[in-house]
């Protein structure tokens, strides 16, 4: 008998340390907002003319962690900045929005630096895949209607230096 209320009693301690474990958790986790941070200076040329279309400050993602992170958990990027991925081989090229918070327009570029294809206005989180549809090495991430605004082409020159 005594066995039986011992056996009850750590039971009922063992339950009661169980549900008060199990206590919902209330606070919140808050998010470090990564910020801009420049890298390398880019420009982009009009082929026939070899006129400047545009200059941007950008990031590079050139490590596996910073070309899987890329531009997600940003909030904003000013209208002169981008992040240029760079890859060692040139092929087809898959991107997707999954965690980036602004609207993008991916500009795919060939080992010769020069504009392959676009991917104009791609959506915040969404999982989508947005092919190069040419074979790219590099890629460069601009805010969304960049594209259009800077009247960039299929064969327009990208050039780059790192600082």
């Amino acid at each position: 008998m005594k066995l039986r209320l011992g056996i009850f009693l750590l039971s009922i301690a063992f339950l009661s340390v169980s549900v008060l474990s199990c206590k919902k958790e209330t606070s919140k986790i808050k998010q470090t907002e990564v910020t801009f941070k420049k890298e390398g200076e880019l420009s982009i040329f009009k082929t026939e003319t070899d006129a400047l279309k545009a200059k941007l400050d950008i990031e590079i993602a050139d490590t596996d962690f910073d070309i899987q992170t890329g531009l997600m958990y940003r909030n904003k990027m000013a209208s002169n900045r981008g992040m240029l991925f760079v890859f060692d081989d040139e092929t087809e090229r898959f991107f997707y929005m999954k965690n980036t918070r602004i609207p993008l327009d991916l500009v795919y570029i060939n080992a010769n630096k020069s504009i392959v294809s676009f991917q104009k206005n791609a959506k915040p989180f969404d999982e989508t895949s947005l092919p190069s549809k040419a074979p790219a090495k590099y890629v460069l991430e601009i805010n969304a209607g960049l594209v259009d605004d800077l009247g960039l082409q299929v064969g327009d020159s990208v050039y780059w230096d790192i600082l």
